[in-house]
């Protein structure tokens, strides 16, 4: 099969289609065939950084998500043609991921749906939506009636998150620090320029997502009004941690902060996901669609960051 295969820091130039051993199938696996997958920032920082640490499998096949059709279920309760998707757990770093035609996966983290969405549509759902979903959700405990602010929308998992958002009912409240993006997210009721300082700009906000980090995490904090509730998903701000932080002083009496961490993905959460696109009749936005031949460009266009929404791959 075709796989893209890392071993050292890889820049887009310099990826590559190699020929490698379908996997052979073993107890608890499952063998999937790729139909599609998403890039994700991820995949980017191991591609370009994380690949040399000890803890990942080398040589590896990236990817930490993909849709597909059962090929051999092995010994689990799946069939043969089933569709499926799958993310996180480990794969594309402990394990070989779906930057190819095929994929050995593990059962846990294999999941039937049924949908009617075509393979590329399909392939822009699991790791961003799940994480758009239980950021929401489990973390913010969205309702109708909520105000929402969305730091940092113009992502893909921005743009999950306020399709989401508006479908359910809620006011939502969404940023960008590029001005010429704020096009992108006039669907909103609000559409905002962030430049670094959002408090006292904003009114009834009562929960916030906030996908910029630790680098504005202390101005969201303050934006939301009191019982109001931040989760921290993105890190799109560069930041990785947050220095000097007091959350005594930092976060304001009657403020909550929680963060959503997306590794651990079930079954049952997959279903909710499906079954509420279903219902709002929802089709995934995607930024744009290339063939896996085509790998070394949908990369390249990742890194450029040229591409407004999910870059896709259809296998």
């Amino acid at each position: 099969m075709k796989a893209v295969v890392l071993d050292q820091i890889t820049e887009a130039k310099d990826v590559v289609l190699s020929e490698v051993p379908i996997p052979e199938v073993r107890p608890g696996w499952v063998l999937v065939r790729v139909k599609a997958f998403g890039l994700n920032h991820s995949e980017q920082i191991l591609r370009l950084n994380e690949i040399r640490a000890d803890y990942i499998r080398k040589p590896i096949i990236p990817g930490i998500e993909c849709v597909g059709e059962v090929v051999d279920p092995s010994d689990s309760d799946l069939a043969v043609g089933q569709t499926v998707v799958a993310l996180m757990g480990g794969m594309g770093r402990s394990f070989n991921g779906s930057y190819a035609e095929y994929a050995l996966l593990p059962r846990r983290i294999v999941f039937p749906v049924e949908s009617d969405l075509p393979w590329e549509a399909l392939g822009a759902v699991p790791e961003t939506y799940f994480t758009a979903w239980g950021s929401l959700f489990e973390c913010l405990h969205l309702d109708p009636s909520d105000t929402l602010l969305i730091r940092g929308a113009t992502c893909a998992l921005g743009y999950a998150a306020m399709q989401i958002s508006k479908a359910l009912g809620c006011r939502v409240i969404a940023t960008t620090h590029r001005e010429g993006k704020l096009a992108l997210i006039a669907e909103v009721d609000e559409a905002v320029l962030d430049d670094g300082k959002l408090t006292g700009k904003l009114h009834d906000v009562t929960k916030a997502l906030d996908l910029i980090g630790p680098r504005n995490l202390k101005d969201t904090l303050t934006a939301v009004e009191k019982g109001g509730i931040v989760c921290q998903t993105g890190l799109l701000g560069g930041v990785y941690a947050l220095n000097s932080f007091d959350p005594i002083k930092d976060i304001p009496n009657g403020v909550y902060l929680t963060g959503f961490f997306s590794n651990f993905p079930t079954q049952v959460i997959m279903d909710e996901i499906f079954a509420f696109l279903n219902e709002k009749n929802l089709v995934p936005p995607i930024g744009k669609v290339f063939d896996f031949v085509n790998i070394r460009e949908a990369i390249t266009a990742q890194d450029e960051g040229k591409i407004n929404g999910k870059i896709v791959v259809t296998v």
